[in-house]
């Protein structure tokens, strides 16, 4: 398949809409006149891509009113980005106020055209309650305990940061009460950490006493360089 296989579609998608419409115009795929109004630019590609993302953000300069158009099977394949990521896509082509077309190639019938964005202008909404998670977030976490970019290991949490520090202490001075243990450390929600031991590294030994478990003991190993850092 090639580009200009998509070009008819969208031609005749336009017309039916009363624009006159030619291709390759300034270096636009496709342009769509219709009165006054401001002019359509299509950009054409065989599959969503960077370089198709790219053009569009380029023709904003030109006009407001861009369309990415890419071509799809009738059943999307896994494994393409659009049907990986059409979610994220539409997200980001929102964001940057490019609207989005595909275009289903059909040899025995005629080909289906759908426009899954128009370009509109987009003023994201801040959303304070994720701002203030993150927020207090990082004004819990102790120090830098992880390397930004890194994948394939464990982050270093606030939450685990606590978790870590119950476990430090029982390491040290073996079971202990619940509130021994909130005062020795300063971890406020201590009783609910070990309660849910989220990471089964805690169990009880009696009415609210704790101890390591052996997942616990191994946790000791594996997080040492975190364990440096904190306080007990």
């Amino acid at each position: 398949m090639k580009e200009s296989d998509l070009y008819q579609a969208i031609k005749s998608y336009l017309e039916a809409q009363g624009y006159e419409v030619k291709g390759e115009v300034c270096a636009c795929d496709v342009v769509g006149v219709r009165g006054d109004e401001a002019p359509v630019i299509v950009e054409l590609k065989t599959g969503f891509t960077l370089p198709l993302l790219l053009q569009g953000v380029d023709r904003l300069a030109v006009s407001d009113r861009v369309y990415l158009a890419f071509a799809v099977g009738e059943v999307v394949a896994k494994n393409a980005l659009w049907g990986k990521s059409k979610k994220e896509i539409k997200k980001l082509c929102r964001r940057l106020g490019l609207g989005l077309i595909s275009v289903q190639i059909n040899q025995n019938r005629d080909d289906f055209v759908e426009v899954h964005l128009d370009p509109i202008p987009y003023v994201p909404r801040k959303n304070k309650k994720r701002q203030g998670r993150l927020l207090r977030e990082f004004e819990l976490r102790v120090g830098d305990p992880n390397e930004g970019g890194v994948t394939r290991k464990t982050i270093i949490t606030a939450y685990r940061q606590d978790a870590l520090r119950c476990l430090k202490y029982l390491s040290h001075n073996g079971p202990a009460k619940l509130a021994e243990l909130r005062a020795a450390t300063s971890v406020q929600r201590a009783s609910g950490i070990l309660q849910n031991d989220h990471y089964g590294w805690f169990e009880r030994v009696e009415r609210g006493v704790y101890q390591l478990t052996p997942k616990g003991m191994m946790a000791l190993e594996e997080f040492a360089e975190a364990l440096v850092d904190l306080q007990v």
